[in-house]
């Protein structure tokens, strides 16, 4: 008799279900709570040579995504990007690494990003705080594009599929340029893109080498 035992993909596994849960009742409690107590302000990313920098932040900046633009009115592209590429990619590395590797992935890629964007900015300077998943999910990006290079994706400008393995490439290329370029205008946290995708990069790589049994 065989013991083959069939494994079913979730397609909503609860790492991935939980997070996306998290980031949009903190963008609610933003939406309710920043102009009264101006709680983006406490949970994002500020440089580390500002008052306003507490070491928590690594952590709270991931969830802190864009609530109010300039002009007063609700932003809802970031967080819905943001939460859009998540489920898109991360429910399938769950699936292959199962919850608690995942979750330890993910959450080390956003540090990894607040890292490399704090360092980044403490050398060139600046004093714009920084907030959203983004850095983590550029590592989640990166290891889908490792673990599955010719699967083809679909950019949202884009109508046309591309090997993510050439659009990740491609996205790490455009925050090196946009992060050295250091554009006017430019609000975008590149340095913590990459710190994430290479954070990402590492810990895939690391985990292929050390047990290939867990990876495709």
């Amino acid at each position: 008799m065989s013991n083959f035992k069939y494994q079913r993909v979730d397609k909503f596994p609860p790492v991935i279900k939980n997070l996306i849960i998290i980031n949009i009742l903190v963008w609610v409690a933003q939406l309710i709570y920043d102009k009264q107590w101006g709680l983006t302000i406490k949970i994002a990313l500020w440089p580390v040579d500002f008052p306003l920098f507490k070491p928590y932040q690594v952590a709270t900046h991931m969830f802190a995504h864009a609530s109010y633009d300039q002009h007063n009115n609700i932003v809802f592209y970031h967080i819905a990007f943001n939460m859009l590429a998540l489920f898109m990619f991360g429910r399938i590395l769950e699936n292959v690494w199962g919850a608690k590797r995942f979750l330890f992935f993910y959450l080390a890629c956003g540090v990894g990003a607040a890292i490399t964007h704090l360092g980044m900015q403490y050398i060139l300077g600046g004093g714009a705080p920084a907030g959203g998943a983004s850095g983590a999910i550029m590592g989640v990006f990166v290891a889908f594009a490792y673990l599955f290079p010719n699967t083809e994706v679909l950019f949202l400008l884009i109508p046309i599929p591309i090997k993510a393995k050439w659009m990740a490439l491609a996205y790490v290329l455009l925050d090196l340029f946009g992060g050295l370029g250091r554009f006017g205008g430019d609000d975008i946290a590149h340095f913590a893109h990459l710190g994430g995708a290479l954070t990402g990069f590492l810990i895939v790589l690391y985990w292929n080498k050390t047990n290939r049994k867990t990876l495709y």
